[in-house]
């Protein structure tokens, strides 16, 4: 087998004089990238601590391990590019449908090969963009950050909750699935897409954000320490914003002005803080703040609180202290989007950033991690390929390179430790003359890192002497990549044009009839003339994107058709939508 040399480092300190000189590369969870992601499928396994790295239900299967989250990060000017396995760095699950844990949940997690932006800056609109089903960010563990609603709506029609349709009483995510959340606060959807909507605590945990994990229960739970430190950032979101966890400067713009919790703005509309009783006075009206976003009256009726319906149970449920003459900075912290503009660690000149919302015993409280719509622009989001020269500022799994620990002398042995990717196979040389090339001698072979573990050694119990030792990658375990990050041309249908031979991004503009599918419908298929796109994805109601290489010697060349075929329907085609140069 070739003996791939891995670079190693020896006593070499770098001094970082600005810790954070550029947040939106910096913030990222990337020691845990050479490390398998792992879950727990049931209780009696958590206890045991028998974790798996493959794993099946017979609708989700990840058949080989797949390294946790975060696995390249790139950036421009315009752009911060991350490509994430979307697993959890901590060891995840498990999940279980009712709170006497004896129903499993029916999904479980899988590589989602995920490829997110988010810009660098960003506009503040007039009009807002809600935050609907599905990804709106992405946590700096490279898990998906979803808003606070779980798709069903209260429906006046067949007064049922319904999934998926139009509505004014939204159900919340926390309060009707939380049960299904793992002790991470994390859960998955039917195509196994690992996601948080709420305090994500099992991250918090990893970076230190006052959360102390119970090694007997394997549970995490907000620290009764008192705070001392600013949170971390643990998300971006699609507008561009960073996340913060729950504390921050008791002053917004001074950072001497000690830490705390972040107050949210919601309170529930339960009589107090001149909110309406609906408990009292039924579900007969939405609140501002959903007036504002969702551009209607606010006479929308709901069902009664009941056993069915408690209080709480809906996002409109909560009203903004702002619309009762409360005042942001004084009664409360953040604004109806769960935010503020301050200065944080990384930011001493100051930003906006959203904070997660917990109580004063780490209960997650409603909007949890930002409001019902973005402050921002949300012109993020997943992608297929990037279509412009960047900075490739981190490669994770096998590209990681090892750094040699100072060797530790004792009982007349050397034991040599370095950090691994997990699956790989390691060779040990030595010898006792740098100066000449063909001197090293393999000393040990097939070292390996533990399980769960990034590091891997060797022990040398000869005498002792001069020797130099150097440490190779020489092998590695198939593993289930996060995908290969493509580049491509950008272009748009209609319109648009891109010449035979070339790689091309397409954007396509759906027509209004009939009418669109919600952004991420299923595709049977995306086709150019006779070119049949190699990926395809839903990325708003009214449009796809899809990825082709177009044949050199592809004819005939100009005006073509564009035609979208979803899962089962409908179809679209734009006649002479696309010319081929």
């Amino acid at each position: 087998m070739k003996t791939i040399l891995t670079p190693i480092v020896i006593g070499i300190i770098f001094l970082n004089f600005n810790a954070f000189a550029d947040p939106q590369i910096d913030s990222w969870l990337t020691a845990y990238s050479g490390k398998y992601a792992r879950v727990y499928t049931n209780d009696a396994m958590k206890t045991a601590g028998n974790t798996l790295t493959n794993w099946t239900n017979g609708s989700q299967t990840q058949s080989s391990p797949a390294y946790c989250g975060i696995q390249e990060i790139y950036s421009s000017s315009d752009w911060i590019y991350i490509r994430s396995t979307g697993l959890g760095s901590y060891i995840m699950g498990p999940w279980y449908l009712n709170s006497g844990r004896t129903t499993m949940f029916p999904n479980l997690p899988v590589n989602q090969k995920l490829l997110f932006r988010f810009p660098r800056t960003n506009g503040v609109p007039t009009t807002k963009t809600i935050s609907g089903g599905g990804q709106i960010g992405i946590f700096v563990d490279g898990v998906e950050m979803y808003n606070s609603w779980d798709a069903y709506t209260w429906s006046t029609v067949s007064n049922v909750d319904a999934q998926n349709i139009t509505g004014y009483w939204n159900r919340d995510a926390y309060v009707n699935e939380g049960v299904s959340f793992d002790p991470g606060y994390a859960h998955q959807q039917n195509t196994g897409v690992y996601h948080y909507h709420a305090d994500p605590i099992g991250l918090r945990y990893l970076l230190g954000d006052r959360v102390d994990f119970n090694s007997t229960t394997k549970t995490y739970s907000e620290s009764t320490n008192t705070a001392t430190k600013h949170s971390p950032i643990l998300a971006w979101t699609s507008d561009g914003c960073p996340l913060y966890g729950p504390y921050g400067y008791s002053n917004a713009t001074n950072s001497n002005s000690g830490i705390r919790r972040m107050i949210s703005g919601y309170v529930i509309r339960d009589g107090n803080y001149g909110t309406s009783n609906l408990t009292a006075n039924g579900r007969k009206t939405i609140p501002q703040w959903a007036v504002r976003i969702y551009n209607v009256a606010s006479n929308q009726l709901g069902p009664n609180v009941i056993t069915a319906h408690p209080l709480g149970d809906y996002m409109e449920d909560n009203d903004y202290l702002g619309d009762h003459g409360y005042v942001q900075g004084v009664d409360f912290d953040l604004d109806e989007y769960n935010g503020r503009y301050c200065v944080t660690p990384e930011f001493p000149g100051g930003t906006y950033a959203y904070f997660v919302s917990v109580s004063s015993n780490g209960t997650p409280t409603f909007p949890y991690n930002i409001g019902r719509a973005f402050r921002g622009n949300p012109v993020g989001g997943s992608i297929i390929a990037i279509s412009e020269s960047v900075a490739t500022n981190f490669l994770g799994n096998t590209n990681l390179t090892s750094t040699l620990n100072s060797p530790t002398v004792k009982n007349g042995s050397v034991t040599l430790t370095w950090s691994a990717v997990e699956g790989g196979s390691y060779q040990v040389e030595a010898s006792t003359n740098l100066s000449d090339s063909s001197g090293w001698t393999v000393v040990s072979s097939g070292n390996t890192s533990p399980p769960n573990q990034v590091t891997a050694g060797y022990t040398n119990i000869t005498s002792l002497d001069t020797r130099y030792y150097r440490v190779g990658r020489t092998g590695i375990k198939t593993f289930d990549g996060a995908g290969t990050t493509l580049f491509a041309t950008n272009s748009v249908a209609p319109g648009g044009s891109a010449s035979r031979g070339q790689t091309v991004v397409l954007t396509i503009t759906l027509p209004n009839s009939p009418p669109n599918p919600p952004a991420g419908a299923p595709i049977s298929s995306v086709t150019i003339g006779s070119i049949t796109a190699s990926s395809a994805t839903s990325i708003a109601t009214n449009l796809v994107q899809a990825v082709f290489t177009i044949p050199s010697n592809y004819t005939p060349t100009g005006s073509q058709n564009v035609n979208v075929q979803f899962n089962p329907n409908p179809p679209y085609s734009l006649t002479g939508g696309f010319t081929i140069n």
